[in-house]
């Protein structure tokens, strides 16, 4: 499974990004076998039959999520309280910070399940 993704971490310069990166990719093929790895738009995404279901990018200040706008509309309190920011499309997850692993499988585990009987890539 990390076989996909790793030229996108041997990409990401600063040592501690990239251990940061990795482990949460790890954590989420472990975590959720079913999904499918792949590199798209040049960042580590997760799919289900085919539909999106979360992508990460590597910037300098933060770890960039990205699980559809809806479900950064329904977990924004949540995301805050997490001590997160976040844009209508993205979650910034600082890396001084450490991952809400229980946020994140939650976020998952809803655009799984909101995504079941959704036959395109992206949401309507």
């Amino acid at each position: 499974m990390m076989e996909a993704f790793a030229e996108y971490l041997a990409s990401i310069d600063n040592p501690e990004h990239k251990e940061r990166t990795e482990e949460v990719l790890k954590w989420i093929t472990e975590k959720f076998p079913s999904l499918k790895t792949k590199i798209a738009w040049n960042q580590p995404m997760f799919t289900d039959h085919e539909t999106f279901i979360i992508g990460f990018s590597v910037s300098k200040q933060h770890l960039a999520v990205a699980p559809e706008k809806v479900v950064i509309d329904q977990f924004s309190e949540e995301i805050v309280q997490a001590g997160y920011e976040h844009t209508n499309q993205l979650i910034r997850m600082k890396w001084k910070l450490p991952i809400d692993y229980s946020l994140l499988e939650r976020i998952i585990e809803f655009n799984i399940k909101d995504k079941a009987d959704c036959t395109t890539f992206w949401r309507k």
